[in-house]
């Protein structure tokens, strides 16, 4: 009897018709994409506190981000950065899908954004108790730097009811928040829902540990250069924070309303390493392009551009290279690569959100973003990354790639809409 309704039930496909972006090279779609597209480097020394004692000193910070804009100030100051950023690029999508909620219907768009919260920002709260005991806590800790409050707080400010999730999967957070959406779109849960990743986690508690571990790089006399995906020299990722957010919607909804259609989203594939903690896994990264390629029933020669994952350390480039030639086979050695992590550093649970965005404009408009930094070929890492200028190309699918510290995996196929 169950399988008999499920065979009934229609599947809907999932259209991208709106962008949303809060990144270190630019604060909205138009200014990312030209930084992608020039190559704009956005890491530097770190301004939120004074580094100077820190063993890493620099980032991929957002600039000149007034909440306000998007937010009421007595609700800015009682959201999280993180949080503000997600309501800022869910926002940005929300207008450049053309939906107004209240005649779209408020009960059939959901809202899934992937984040860390504030985990690595209590501290001060945590001295605030030490100082001055249960009186002098803030008692709104939790509506400020819960992780939900990246979706709850997106979706209040513009009042929909439809489906509403935080997903913490580590650095597969945002790709794994995509395939959340277009399951509930394609089920039909949701018409529309606002999707991606939002982060903030620039702190001395994550600069410190991160550093202690040997993750990030400690170039920091030359910042401009320190983010190299790639190259044989590289030595750590940068942490960087932001927003990525799309609006994905059913394919019917979609064209009856005349939408302005990016893409579709056609697949999402996902795995876990089951290895180690921190080493990365080939086979376990492939499994993921590998199930993201059939549920978007797509083959390895159709790839044309991936945004791979490309976090600029010594492992996982390496691993990376290895798994998207066991996912791709021969494919792999003609497919244009890149990793933009290289201009707006490592966004950690938001990654897959602004890459999400960077890999449907870059569809959208047949160009490859850059590698910056490309200098010096790893014979280790021997695929066809685009070092440093974009490059013009045929681009009609996509593949890109998020993989989590810890083993957790995610990968998405967007697809050009051909009528």
């Amino acid at each position: 009897m169950i399988g008999e309704v499920m065979s009934e039930r229609t599947l809907h496909r999932a259209f991208v018709t709106g962008l949303g972006a809060v990144t270190p090279i630019g604060n909205d779609v138009p200014s990312f994409w030209e930084g992608l597209s020039s190559g704009r480097n956005g890491i530097s020394r770190v301004t939120s506190f004074d580094p100077t004692d820190h063993i890493v000193q620099i980032a991929g910070e957002v600039k000149d981000f007034d909440p306000e804009q998007y937010l009421e100030r007595r609700v800015a100051r009682r959201t999280g950065r993180f949080a503000q950023f997600s309501a800022a690029a869910g926002l940005q999508a929300l207008e450049d899908s053309g939906i107004v909620p209240d005649e779209y219907g408020a009960d059939d768009i959901g809202v899934v954004i992937a984040t860390s919260g504030d985990a690595l920002d209590m501290g001060p709260e945590w001295e605030k108790y030490l100082q001055k005991g249960s009186k002098g806590v803030d008692p709104f800790i939790i509506t400020r730097m819960g992780q939900h409050m990246a979706s709850a707080r997106l979706a209040r400010q513009i009042g929909v009811r439809g489906p509403n999730t935080t997903i913490n999967t580590a650095c597969a957070s945002g790709t794994d928040a995509l395939g959340h959406g277009l399951n509930m779109v394609r089920l039909g849960h949701a018409k529309a829902v606002l999707v991606g990743g939002a982060e903030s986690m620039i702190t001395p508690l994550a600069l410190s540990s991160m550093g202690r571990m040997g993750a990030l790089s400690k170039n920091n006399d030359d910042p401009e250069h320190a983010s190299r995906p790639f190259d044989a020299n590289r030595d750590g990722f940068i942490l960087g924070e932001g927003a990525g957010v799309l609006m994905i919607e059913s394919e019917v909804s979609a064209r009856e309303r005349g939408a302005n259609i990016y893409c579709e989203l056609s697949g999402v594939g996902w795995s876990f390493d089951a290895t180690d903690d921190t080493a990365p896994d080939a086979n376990g990264q492939a499994l993921a392009m590998e199930r993201a390629l059939r549920d978007g029933e797509t083959d390895a020669d159709e790839i044309d551009y991936i945004n791979a994952h490309g976090t600029s350390t010594q492992y996982n480039d390496r691993t990376e290279t290895e798994a998207i030639k066991i996912a791709l086979g021969e494919a792999a050695y003609r497919t244009n690569i890149s990793s933009t992590k290289s201009m707006t550093g490592h966004l950690a649970a938001g990654a897959g959100g602004i890459e999400a965005v960077a890999s449907v404009l870059a569809l959208h408009n047949n160009i490859v973003p850059p590698t910056i930094n490309y200098q010096d070929p790893d014979p280790l890492c021997d695929l066809r990354i685009t070092p440093n200028q974009s490059l013009e190309a045929e681009i009609s699918v996509v593949l890109s790639n998020s993989f989590g510290l810890g083993g957790q995996n995610a990968a998405a196929v967007f697809r050009r809409i051909q009528d």
